[in-house]
């Protein structure tokens, strides 16, 4: 089997580039923009390679808005991307994990129509025992283009369809890119000896039902029971011949869904007791990620909405997520609106 999953070799640099030259109407600044974030993305692969020789592991002193300790790699990743990005001349503003405000850019460098939201480092948890973790990123344009004025706070809440761009890396057993324009999904793997993101897998589909599911059922207390019936129901044997499902489960987001749009089934972070909101963040981790998972085949809902329909009311808005197969979405659906055989068979209700 061949290495490489495509007909051709791409770097990324390249593809992006054949990619604008279908849009005659292109400007060049996408391409611009996406070539910058490449370059922090190198930068961030390398001293990921190297966490524990280089004094980036452990915690600072800090918490950030939500509360959790910041990591240093947090820190060192996030800074690597502003300063790779604030001077390109095609952003106005940025939004991260991170930072509890918006990034502006700094006023002695052109501003630009994009706004780029990321997530500097996912996974925080796995950070220091050698676990996958990921960096995740979306770009938005300015509701006026042409407006040369400091982006508002509309510009910046906009709801996931607007995104004219999304994806992630993933810092593993091999650095891969994983991104969409709106037109298919596609895949890059990074080879450190030529320094180059190769293309690996062109317009990836999800499998249409796939037998994983994706959660931390440490949390399965906290959960609306509609979510725990549905849980019990796909890990109960004898039930039908697809069941009982494979639990996977890496507690890095990108992780668990880089498995999921190759494998299939469902990923999940519901609800929960303590966080009825959630705990995923909308802007810059599920919005994205759900992007990805639209543009190959799946669907992402909160339990009620489709992701990319919600309107952000805040930077660091929260959001329940159930994402993956096509199928499996459906299924889930079923149960939380009570419709499901299973439950309907055994008198379950909420």
């Amino acid at each position: 089997m061949p290495p490489i999953n495509i007909s051709k070799l791409y770097t990324v640099d390249r593809y992006i580039t054949e990619q604008e030259d279908l849009h005659p109407e292109a400007t060049g600044e996408f391409t611009s923009l996406l070539r910058d974030l490449m370059f922090a993305i190198r930068i961030i692969s390398r001293d990921v390679r190297r966490a524990g020789l280089n004094d980036i592991l452990g915690l600072t002193e800090s918490t950030n808005i939500h509360g959790e300790m910041v990591r240093r790699l947090d820190v060192y990743a996030n800074e690597v991307i502003y300063r790779a990005m604030n001077h390109s001349g095609h952003l106005c503003a940025m939004i991260s994990e991170e930072n509890d405000e918006l990034i502006q850019i700094p006023s002695k460098y052109k501003r630009g129509k994009y706004i780029l939201a990321f997530d500097p480092l996912d996974g925080s948890s796995n950070i220091d025992v050698n676990i996958t973790i990921g960096t995740i990123f979306s770009l938005y344009q300015k509701i006026d283009i042409n407006n040369t004025n400091e982006p508002t706070l509309e510009d910046i809440l906009q709801p996931g369809y607007r995104q004219k761009a999304a994806g992630y890396v993933l810092y593993g057993s091999s650095t891969i890119l994983v991104y969409t324009t709106g037109n298919g999904v596609n895949v890059f793997t990074y080879d450190p000896t030529i320094g180059e993101f190769l293309l690996t897998y062109e317009n990836l589909k999800i499998p249409k039902k796939g037998r994983y599911y994706s959660c931390n059922e440490g949390n399965y207390f906290k959960w609306d029971d509609r979510v725990r019936q549905y849980i019990n129901y796909i890990k109960t044997p004898g039930i039908d011949s697809d069941k009982p499902y494979t639990m996977r489960y890496i507690a890095t987001a990108v992780g668990d869904i880089h498995r999921t749009l190759h494998y299939g089934g469902i990923y999940m972070y519901p609800a929960e007791k303590n966080l009825p909101n959630g705990k995923l963040r909308l802007l810059y981790e599920v919005n994205p990620l759900a992007m990805i998972i639209e543009n190959a085949g799946g669907k992402a809902t909160d339990g009620k909405n489709r992701i990319l329909d919600i309107v952000p009311n805040n930077l660091h808005q929260t959001t329940p997520i159930f994402m993956g197969s096509p199928e499996n979405i459906d299924e889930l659906m079923l149960f939380l609106e009570n419709k499901h055989p299973y439950q309907l068979m055994n008198k379950i209700t909420d």
